[in-house]
């Protein structure tokens, strides 16, 4: 049995952007139009003491990734340049997207923006976003307390 996963979100989105790329092919007079904006998919991972995020952008060089943070959102932005080694005319099928990408993550308030790392490995940006130690998790054990001033308080057994 054949078991399909379904993304209606990212599903939409592509065929929105087909939509969108054969009105702008008409427009501009050219309905083989290969250049289409495409949508990285993403990972995101928590597990307690970071967030980690997986973009997949193959075929995209470091230098034409650019990420950002500002108010709280990260936000990736980069370019799939398509590579007209051949003519247009004597493609039989492009199923890739090339052109421009964005992703912008509303990060919680829990993450340290200060204290991000970044890594590129055979197509996978990976963005690992640790959180603030106040937010970590801790084992709170049973028997102990403790007051507002951090100091340990005897057990009033």
């Amino acid at each position: 049995m054949f078991i399909r996963r379904l993304y209606p979100i990212r599903e939409s989105a592509v065929l929105q952007n087909r939509v969108n790329s054969l009105f702008q092919g008409f427009a501009a007079g050219n309905n083989a139009e290969v250049v289409d904006k495409f949508i990285p998919a993403v990972d995101i991972y928590d597990d307690g003491e970071k967030v980690l995020i997986k973009l997949e952008i193959p075929g995209i060089k470091e230098e034409d990734v650019d990420i950002r943070i500002e108010n709280q959102t990260l936000s990736v932005r980069g370019e799939r340049k398509f590579e007209a080694e051949e003519k247009q005319e004597n493609f039989q099928r492009v199923e890739r997207h090339y052109g421009s990408f964005y992703r912008s993550f509303s990060l919680p308030t829990s993450v340290d923006t200060e204290n991000i790392g970044a890594s590129y490995n055979a197509g996978v940006l990976k963005l690992e976003l640790k959180k603030k130690a106040s937010a970590q998790p801790r084992q709170i054990k049973i028997g102990s307390a403790v007051n507002n001033d951090g100091a340990k308080i005897a057990n009033a057994a």
